[in-house]
């Protein structure tokens, strides 16, 4: 999980203005500030029917203290900045100089900048990971090497939080001591409205309250009402017992409402703002410059009042609804994740029982780790609940996987022993001169074989060549010392010559049956007859097999049943050659391989059938598609498994 950055500190409260004339009640509202990254609410200002106190750090009535903390639905709301162009050196300077103006500079920055940084990052685990796949490294394997880079940001991060801390806790100590200084100016103000001093002398100190009152500016939020009430109450006071003069509380009333037409206006120019959290913070800002301002006259009070909340309304109904929609879209997103993890943790781990199994759900699981990262943020208050339910999941499979693997693993290596043993027992005899005996060993040794499991990737080419090769080198011994069989060679031949005749003169007069069941005996009969000269072969081969193919048109058999006959013919051959047996053996494991590509392509077409609606656009053609295409794939299948059927027959 990425550490978080220190939200922004505070900024200071507003100051207050001068206040020369006695004000009416206003009734309370507020501005809730941003608690730990929930939305900010808008000003209330339905509530207000008067005009706000003068001074002091109600927000308006409230306007918050401190700056809100910016929700992660508020940080996402903004432009992406330019990070995505830096290098990591880059980041790194920049992020150096950010630490160093930790005091001048907020959180977003940086946190564009780290996202930046880890994104480079892990495109760079990436590629080191698919280079290690490629040079046939397992996954569970690779280990993400160290990053000098990475730990120097995690540094800088460290003394970014440090220093952002050290500023917060400076600001909290100003807070105290200004409030403790605005106690003492409002009892001092209290003092003045019982003194009977000098007119001229009471006004300058009254003056002088002010001014320290606007200097003081940040104050703990919570004695923010109950101090600016007490600094108006005593306010009024003074004006009242002091009595100034008329003229001068007049043209203070003017001026006043001078400012706060020109507030006004810049808050109505605030509806044309394309940036809604912008217009928010820019309405805080001259909520914060109207309680400066003094009062105007009684009459107008109400209505220049009115004007401004009524501007200010607007701006908060935008901003709310605005959070509203970013509130809507992180439960879309939670919704969204929450399916994640429902999927990951529905897998039925007793059906996933081999490597092909696990593959294809390995690939499953990566897509919706993948389609995770492009979800959005949940809920603040849901994020980290279900992300560690995401990470939960996503361990258990990948601990199944590896248990699975590595148990798979061990019975490899067994296999892997047995094989080397039947490659030793081969080795000694290949040089044997019995033929008959160790030619039934060397059978006995290729039926064990068969039997044992396979072994791993990176040894299986090699110990079936050490295999295969010291059962040819037995063979082809054996071959060089048959006696020559030229006159059977010539028998042979003309035999098959007299054979292609009777297959040509199958006629029509017969009935298919029958002359299906005469092809076919003629058919058994070549495959009992041996070899013909080699220089005959290919020419009396091609001769029988088109008198085979007229009869097979004319009695329109079964394009399966063709090539299946076709290949029985080619294993009498294969049977009768040399290096006999070794090349079934090899054409038994060629099918095998393709058997299990096709059973495996079979799944995927049937998996992805369940997928389509028949009713949605276009569905009903890719179903029928997709069930020709699984036709004619378990058509194949069988023609395979006949295939290997006879090539075991004539092992036996």
């Amino acid at each position: 999980m990425k550490d978080s950055i220190e939200a922004n500190l505070p900024e200071e409260s507003g100051q207050l203005d001068e206040a020369k004339a006695p004000l009416e009640e206003v009734e309370k509202s507020t501005v809730e500030t941003s608690v730990n990254g929930e939305q900010p609410a808008a000003v209330e200002t339905e509530k207000m029917t008067e005009e706000p106190p003068v001074s002091g750090t109600e927000a308006v009535e409230s306007v918050p203290e401190t700056e809100t903390e910016k929700s992660p639905a508020e940080e996402e709301s903004k432009e992406p900045d330019a990070t995505g162009k830096l290098t990591k050196e880059e980041i790194i300077v920049k992020i150096s100089e950010l630490v160093e103006s930790a005091a001048d500079r907020g959180r977003n920055e940086m946190e564009s900048l780290k996202q930046a940084f880890y994104k480079i990052r892990r495109s760079e685990i990436e590629e080191l990971k698919k280079t290690f796949l490629e040079g046939e490294g397992e996954e569970k394997d690779f280990v993400v090497p160290e990053d000098e880079a990475e730990n120097k940001l995690k540094e800088l991060l460290a003394t970014y939080k440090e220093k952002r801390a050290a500023i917060h806790a400076e600001a909290e100590q100003l807070k105290a001591a200004n409030y403790a200084l605005k106690l003492q100016l409002i009892e001092r103000l209290k003092e003045l409205t019982e003194s009977q001093d000098d007119f001229n002398k009471l006004y300058n100190e009254f003056k002088e309250i002010q001014q320290r009152w606007k200097e003081a500016k940040a104050i703990p939020q919570e004695h923010a009402n109950e101090l600016w009430k007490n600094y108006q109450i005593y306010s009024e006071k003074f004006y009242d017992l002091i009595k100034i003069n008329n003229q001068f509380r007049d043209y203070d009333f003017k001026k006043n409402l001078e400012l706060k037409s020109a507030l006004c206006e810049a808050v109505e120019k605030l509806e044309n703002e394309q940036d809604v959290i912008s217009a928010f913070h820019q309405l805080q800002k001259l909520h914060q410059q109207w309680r400066e301002i003094g009062p105007v006259a009684k009459d107008l009070r109400e209505e220049i009042w009115t004007r401004f909340k009524e501007a200010s309304t607007i701006i908060n109904k935008r901003h709310q609804e605005h959070f509203e929609g970013l509130k809507a879209k992180e439960q879309e997103n939670l919704e969204a994740k929450t399916a994640i993890c429902e999927e990951i943790e529905a897998i039925d781990y007793e059906a996933l029982k081999t490597f092909k199994d696990w593959e294809a759900k390995n690939k499953e699981v990566i897509a919706l780790q993948e389609k995770w990262r492009t979800i959005g943020f949940a809920p603040k208050k849901y994020n980290v609940k279900i992300f560690e339910r995401f990470r939960t999941a996503c361990d258990v499979y990948f601990n199944k996987k590896s248990v699975f693997y590595k148990s798979v693993k061990e019975d490899m290596e067994k296999n892997y022993e047995l094989k080397k043993a039947l490659c030793e027992q081969a080795e000694e005899l290949k040089a044997s001169t019995d033929w008959k005996t160790t030619t039934d060993k060397m059978i006995a040794l290729q039926k064990e074989w068969k039997k044992i499991g396979p072994v791993a990737r990176k040894n299986s080419d090699a110990i079936w060549k050490r295999f295969i090769t010291a059962c040819d080198a037995f063979f082809e011994e054996k071959n060089k010392n048959v006696v020559s069989q030229k006159s059977v060679e010539q028998d042979n031949l003309a035999a098959k010559k007299a054979l292609i005749e009777k297959i040509n003169a199958i006629g029509e007069t017969m009935n298919s049956d029958e002359a299906l069941a005469a092809l076919k005996g003629h058919m058994a009969e070549w495959n009992t007859i041996g070899f013909v000269p080699f220089r005959e072969k290919d020419k009396i081969y091609k001769e029988y097999h088109e008198a085979v193919d007229k009869q097979f048109d004319r009695l329109k058999v079964d394009k399966n049943d063709r090539k299946m006959q076709s290949f029985r013919d080619n294993l009498s051959d294969i049977t009768s050659s040399e290096h006999g047996k070794g090349k079934l053996y090899s054409e038994r494991e060629k099918l095998m391989r393709i058997y299990e590509r096709m059973k495996a392509e079979l799944q995927t077409y049937e998996n992805n059938i369940g997928f389509l609606s028949i009713s949605s656009k276009g569905g009903g053609g890719l179903v029928k598609e997709m069930e020709r295409k699984i036709d004619k794939l378990k058509e194949e299948m069988g023609l395979t498994i006949k295939k290997i059927e006879a090539i075991d027959e004539n092992l036996e």
